[in-house]
């Protein structure tokens, strides 16, 4: 198993950001919010991560560096002269509930309270070979990081000159696109306009819930990589449905009046999303409808999020899961003039749409748009 490379935790002035909302009960200290960059080899990630630390916004970071191999050549490469290393061992942060990542993070944890290091953010940036859902099921699946670590957001870097390439021969590229809060096209001056609206199209067909932007020359506003807010148990979680929010976390989706989602998806792509929209939902159905899509579809799944209009119940019921772990609670009451609509994203890897939207709209108790929209 590939060993776990150096932390490094750099030293810059406190910030003054807060995540909005956590998802698990509050504990008496805030927890450490937690970002996850990602991107295939060569991507240009650590070129984003240095303009981020050059430019930290008055935060302070730990960065968690993985590659494989026994030498890491990227953490010689991460700016560092504003702090130190500390050293993980055996381990890497590509496998399924890694418990050498736990043990890390709790280091990490232990160290700040004693006050031998000084950070309120931690990004984790993986290997350009690592699929993300493992490490964000981590953070939900080990007991032990829930109260102490949030995880704030997935951003996925893409190489707009090879991306195209990389999409069509790897899976792990599409994978990694599929789990994104964010995805930041780089290198897109070594290429035109037209190549870059047609990435961008048909990374949106991948992950229509990820806002996609262009960098110049690796220069990111840090706003678009902390504080998303991506994993908030929250109705903020279809983001593109409430006008009256500043950060929009879902990319509208274009549905015409027949209910038909116009999105193209390239025919070669495995990674697809799909969107189920009904009215009241029997709970318990429903409630067997997912499990048995978790059971048979598992690691499949990348990322599913909604938010249901439960028959009887006057609060909305949110919820959203990362492969074969989901999280769900009752959030906010519906206003007594809103339409109690119940709105399902999945995004995963060659799921039988049709069927899965059959299963999940027997679960309706009253209609809405029994043509649900559709990508493809």
């Amino acid at each position: 198993m590939p060993p776990v490379a150096p932390v490094v935790v750099v030293e810059v002035p406190p910030h003054t950001r807060r995540i909005e909302k956590e998802m698990n009960a509050a504990p008496s200290v805030a927890p450490i919010p937690v970002t996850l960059l990602s991107g295939f080899l060569g991507a240009g990630k650590t070129t984003v991560l240095n303009y981020l630390l050059a430019n930290p916004m008055g935060r302070r970071f730990a960065i968690v560096e993985n590659e494989f191999g026994a030498i890491n050549i990227d953490s010689g490469l991460i700016s560092d002269r504003r702090g130190g290393v500390v050293e993980l061992t055996n381990g890497c942060v590509c496998c399924t509930i890694n418990a050498d990542l736990v043990r890390g993070l709790q280091e990490l944890a232990r160290r700040r309270t004693a006050g031998e290091l000084s950070f309120d953010w931690i990004i984790i940036e993986t290997t350009g070979l690592a699929d993300p859902g493992a490490v964000a099921q981590t953070f939900f699946a080990a007991p032990e990081l829930r109260d102490t670590f949030l995880l704030d957001g997935i951003v996925v870097v893409v190489d707009a000159l090879h991306g195209a390439g990389q999409l069509d021969t790897r899976l792990v590229a599409q994978r990694q696109a599929g789990f994104a809060d964010r995805l930041l096209l780089a290198k897109s001056d070594l290429v035109d306009e037209g190549a870059v609206a047609t990435l961008s199209e048909r990374l949106s067909s991948i992950n229509p819930r990820a806002p996609i932007s262009v960098l110049d020359r690796g220069r990111v506003d840090p706003g678009l990589l902390l504080g998303i807010g991506g994993f908030n148990l929250d109705a903020s979680l279809l983001a593109a449905e409430a006008a009256d929010r500043e950060s929009v976390r879902y990319r509208p989706l274009s549905i015409s009046p027949s209910g038909v989602f116009h999105k193209r998806n390239n025919a070669t792509d495995a990674i697809r999303a799909f969107v189920v929209e009904m009215g009241e939902i029997d709970l318990s159905q429903m409630s067997d409808a997912m499990q048995s899509m978790i059971d048979e579809f598992g690691d499949k799944l990348l990322r599913y999020k909604g938010i249901l209009a439960v028959g009887g119940e006057d609060r909305r019921l949110v919820f959203q899961g990362v492969q074969r772990v989901a999280g769900f609670d009752f959030d906010a009451l519906w206003a007594p003039d809103e339409p109690r609509v119940s709105r399902l994203v999945v995004i995963g890897e060659n799921l039988p749409e049709a069927s899965l939207r059959q299963r999940l709209l027997a679960c309706a108790i009253s209609p809405r748009n029994e043509t649900a929209p559709a990508c493809g």
